[in-house]
């Protein structure tokens, strides 16, 4: 999708699908009305987290046996991709490891279609042990069955065919018909820190994607890292877009009964961004300026105040 006129980056929303800190799921219809919200007044992009489940102790390296939900990634795109026209949608990311790749990349041009081509396909090799273990998906070697698993939805999406036999998967004569709006299918966004993922993002990505990044100055070794990974591709790291995530703190933020555990797990990530629109929208500039063509934003707490709070920053950028 183009971008709006003055703003000299897309911004994006991170959905809320999972609990929130008071322990509550959003229903779907809340879900379709966060989303139409944030559309109406000016985010990019929408996206979603792709997980099954979610075991407290685990993500906070505690005793902690809480168990929590969300609802299925692949499930709410679709359906937000009929309910709004103009954003951008996506999985940040998608992990291969829980479904079929072959699979994956039909259901991505599916998703496609029904946006009349707004999915960016968010692709990630999975980190989440328990998940893995309660569905039942094997969680050796993933970063050998994602690079299998990449050369097979990539060869579908750009060139509809592939014929392929790895070690873990396998498309043998397989055809992605019918095929979606865009010919090449939707765009690849891959996150990627270490040397092997950086290689991966270099050959088969159109964004590559820096996680929990939260200030401009922690930019620049990102990127010379995939401008290494790019050049050993013998790819031109001008064509490779730089997106970045970040964690933004609200008003109101941190209260409720799960409150701890959710400071605790953002701030193992490091320091949210918080600040007034003034303060955000020169932010973003700044991130502008060090090359950043997309922002994705995951605020706590999440819903319509976030997206009313934000909402002035997106002025200010149009503004220019």
């Amino acid at each position: 999708m183009p971008q709006r006129a003055g703003r000299p980056l897309k911004v994006g929303l991170v959905l809320q699908t999972s609990i929130d800190s008071d322990g509550r799921i959003p229903p779907w219809n809340e879900i379709r009305a966060f989303a139409q919200h944030a559309e109406a007044v000016g985010f990019d992009s929408l996206w979603l987290p792709d997980h099954l489940s979610i075991d407290l102790g685990y993500l906070l390296g505690s005793s902690d046996k809480t168990r929590v939900g969300m609802w299925e990634c692949w499930s709410i795109l679709s359906s937000l991709a009929s309910v709004t026209s103009r954003v951008e949608l996506g999985p940040l990311v998608a992990c291969t490891s829980f479904r079929n790749p072959a699979l994956l990349a039909k259901m991505a041009d599916t998703v496609d279609e029904i946006s009349g081509g707004r999915l960016i396909l968010g692709l990630g090799g999975g980190w989440n042990e328990p998940e893995y273990d309660a569905f039942g998906y094997p969680f050796d070697h993933r970063v050998s069955r994602f690079e299998e698993a990449l050369q097979i939805i990539h060869a579908l999406l750009r060139k509809g065919s592939v014929d392929f036999r790895g070690q873990y998967y396998e498309a043998r004569n397989c055809e992605l018909l019918p095929r979606g709006p865009r010919p090449g299918g939707p765009p690849i966004l891959i996150g990627a820190r270490e040397p092997r993922m950086c290689r991966l993002t270099a050959q088969y990505a159109d964004y590559g994607n820096t996680m929990f990044i939260h200030q401009p100055e922690s930019i620049a070794a990102a990127r010379l890292s995939m401008d290494e990974a790019c050049a050993k591709a013998d790819r031109d790291p001008a064509t490779l877009q730089r997106t970045a995530f970040m964690l933004i703190d609200q008003p109101g933020a941190y209260e409720g009964r799960l409150a701890d555990q959710v400071r605790q797990f953002r701030s193992g990530r490091g320091a949210s961004v918080t600040g007034t629109a003034e303060e955000l929208a020169e932010l973003f500039w700044a991130f502008a300026r060090e090359g950043i063509s997309h922002v994705q934003l995951w605020p706590e707490p999440g819903g319509m105040g976030a997206i009313d709070t934000l909402a002035p920053v997106l002025e200010l950028l149009d503004r220019g």
